[in-house]
């Protein structure tokens, strides 16, 4: 579904995304991790189209995607969440994702095809569709399910999850995880995530990819990335035992 080939992002003088290459299959869940400042926004960016890639390039579905329009990309069938949800919070939850759904269509969509996308997606994560509702009552988990749900009501083929349990406690976190497995399962979307809790991206990806300053330095299943004497230096430190044990306890319950 997506190939990117030989992407790099400059500002200047610094090197944010250095020549990364990857595939991506459709109905996966890849999982994008690497410390703070790896590389891992900027690569979203450049994929979404908010950033233009300084050279290399992008496909989607086929097509070339590199340096086209957030709203054209969006269009195609990419969406992205955000770390820091942003609501339009004199806007109903319904109106939020209803107005995402304009956005996305491909083709000028009526009201009433807004409204059921936007049901629609509300559904799927499990968030209020009564008009009435407001955003101002959602606690953090409310407020990143919002997000998620304003992205799929795009109707997009492949999700952008940036940071998806940021700020959520772990039970949350766990749920957090499980809808985005549901999404993948159950409507067929592919997912890129982006996230730091390892223990719990761990249980649901397919596959990883790894950034460390701006270099893609592993990728592979989570055990093979896990037990990369590399990703351990620069990434995972003391905690690469805790989440080897994770791995292979997702693995265990998997065979049985």
């Amino acid at each position: 579904m997506l190939e990117v080939h030989e992407l790099t992002k400059k500002f200047g003088g610094f090197t944010a995304v250095n020549r990364i290459s990857f595939e991506v299959q459709r109905g996966e869940i890849v999982g994008l991790i690497g410390p703070n400042g790896s590389g891992k926004s900027t690569t979203f960016n450049l994929l979404a189209g908010m950033f233009e890639p300084t050279s290399g390039h992008v496909m989607f579905d086929g097509q070339p995607m590199s340096g086209l329009s957030s709203s054209h990309i969006c269009k195609q069938g990419v969406a992205r969440t955000f770390q820091i949800p942003r609501p339009f919070r004199k806007l109903s939850i319904l109106e939020n994702a209803t107005l995402a759904a304009y956005y996305g269509a491909s083709e000028p969509i009526t009201k009433g095809e807004a409204e059921r996308r936007a049901h629609d997606a509300l559904s799927l994560i499990d968030l209020p569709r009564d008009p009435a509702a407001r955003v101002d009552g959602l606690g953090a988990a409310g407020l990143k399910k919002l997000e998620m749900a304003r992205a799929l009501a795009t109707q997009p083929k492949l999700l952008l999850a940036d940071e998806s349990l940021g700020g959520l406690d772990e039970t949350e976190m766990a749920q957090a995880a499980q809808m985005l497995k549901r999404i993948r399962d159950e409507r067929g979307i592919t997912i890129i995530w982006v996230e730091h809790i390892m223990g719990v991206l761990m249980k649901v990806i397919d596959r990883c990819l790894v950034l460390d300053h701006g270099e893609l330095i592993a990728q592979g299943s989570p055990s093979e990335v896990t037990h990369d004497p590399r990703v351990i230096e620069v990434y995972l430190g003391t905690d690469a035992q805790s989440v080897q044990q994770q791995v292979a306890r997702n693995a265990s319950s998997q065979d049985t």
